[in-house]
């Protein structure tokens, strides 16, 4: 059995609340044996290879799903599987009953075909969008499922802690297939936070552009709510040699995506917070001397303020269907949710804040800026509070600004960052359930 815990008494310690002070005397905090993490960490690198090289689309990580259940069940973990179509939940209890404490990875992989050249490479084809593409992960949530198998084996083995964890290994997070449902809100939806009912959630994320060894977190926003907007116009067909004649969807298409951008620049109260309109799609035409009757755009929306993201969408729907009409055409556009924002409680942060300085270093836990990238971990954070971090993935011999992006072919992080993700997760949820 692994030694994990040891015991050594704190002075007291005073966390501040909005509206009281709780004192907390004569507390014990329980650190890890590092012999136990260099143990755990081989394990986390093989099984984070073997997920990279198997990576699985959206609603369809039916093996990774499968290694993750049969891992926690030889853990002696309680297991449920088939939640929003391919989620595992572990429940772990410890000694005696207490607070339950969820724990969270996504397992889902992109559409991307990797260019690495790594001995674990994925060369794994697919369908997406009735295409055929390579699968990668390209954002690292394969990583994420290594982590949290390697935190859940260290836990089961030391029990030595009241109350409960949850462990979520969670489908989706890229978001579901048209069509269908799936994702954080769907795990929501299934009761994934009931039965216990859990009073604290906590996730990470790897990020390219960190040195490992760093983490970067925020209270409050961190990431912003994602939206995906639907543009269809529809003008008058005509020859292209005689545009009098017809209505251009394609002309009004321009002007809409200059009066959009507006929006950010004229309406949005920058000074406040960032936010974003981006056109990533747009189709229309088959010959080049046909203007043809319609266009068909499509592209994200992200705020990270509730104000600021209703003031975006109805000034949107005035200058799409306003635009058009000025020239002519008709318009209608479709605002969908594709994330809240990630907003991380203060009160939590501020209590486990020393948590994560205690195993990083204090001067390795870095007070960041919001980024306008999307996480649906945001929706468990609607339901109870929630801390969300950034873990360091690049090589020190790597400047930060010279990393490979999130969702690129050439995306990689280094497998040195595990270990640091295995010993915040793990102490967040011992130090959580002992507070």
């Amino acid at each position: 059995m692994l030694s994990l815990i040891k015991r050594r008494p704190l002075m007291s310690q005073y966390i501040i609340n909005k509206s009281q002070i709780f004192i907390y005397l004569f507390i014990y905090s329980f650190s890890i044996n590092a012999q136990d993490i260099q143990e755990i960490e081989k394990k986390v690198i093989k099984w984070r290879h073997e997920i990279h090289q198997n990576p699985e689309l959206s609603n369809r990580e039916f093996n990774t799903s499968k290694m993750v259940a049969e891992h926690l069940q030889s853990l002696g973990i309680e297991v449920k599987t088939g939640i929003a179509h391919t989620g595992v939940v572990g429940l772990l209890r410890g000694r005696k009953p207490g607070k339950v404490v969820a724990l969270r990875a996504d397992m889902d992989a992109l559409p991307v075909t990797e260019r690495n050249n790594l001995p674990y490479k994925s060369n794994v084809i697919a369908k997406y969008n009735n295409r055929e593409t390579g699968v990668m992960h390209a954002c690292g949530h394969d990583t994420h499922v290594a982590i949290l198998m390697g935190v859940a084996e260290i836990l089961s083995k030391n029990k030595n802690f009241n109350g409960t964890v949850k462990f979520i290994f969670q489908p989706a997070e890229e978001g579901p297939p048209e069509g269908e449902t799936g994702g954080a809100l769907q795990m929501i939806k299934e009761g994934v936070l009931k039965s216990p009912d859990v009073d604290a959630i906590f996730g990470l994320h790897i990020s390219s552009g960190l040195h490992v060894g760093k983490i970067n977190y925020r209270p409050k926003g961190i990431m912003a709510a994602s939206q995906r907007f639907v543009i269809d116009i529809v003008g008058k067909q005509s020859h292209g040699s005689s545009p009098w004649l017809g209505v251009d969807p394609i002309l009004v298409s321009s002007q809409i995506i200059s009066g959009l951008q507006t929006i950010i620049s004229r309406n949005s109260e920058l000074t406040k917070q960032a936010a974003v309109i981006s056109v990533g799609s747009i189709h229309s035409g088959i010959r080049f001397n046909i203007i043809p009757e319609s266009v068909q755009m499509i592209g994200t929306i992200r705020t990270l303020d509730l104000e600021m993201k209703e003031l975006i969408r109805k000034r949107m729907y005035e200058i799409v269907t306003g635009v058009a009409a000025a020239y002519g055409a008709k318009a209608s556009i479709t605002i969908t949710d594709g994330a809240s924002i990630t907003y991380n409680d203060p009160n939590l942060t501020e209590m486990m804040l020393p948590t994560l300085q205690s195993i990083a270093g204090k001067e390795n836990v870095i007070l960041s800026d919001a980024v306008t990238g999307a996480e649906d971990f945001s929706y468990f954070q609607d339901k109870i509070p929630g801390l969300y971090y950034f873990l360091g993935g690049t090589p020190r011999s790597i400047p930060e600004n010279e990393a490979p992006s999130h969702h690129t072919p050439d995306f990689y992080v280094d497998d040195s960052s595990m270990s640091l993700g295995i010993k915040t997760m793990t102490q967040l949820a011992l130090d959580y359930l002992k507070n």
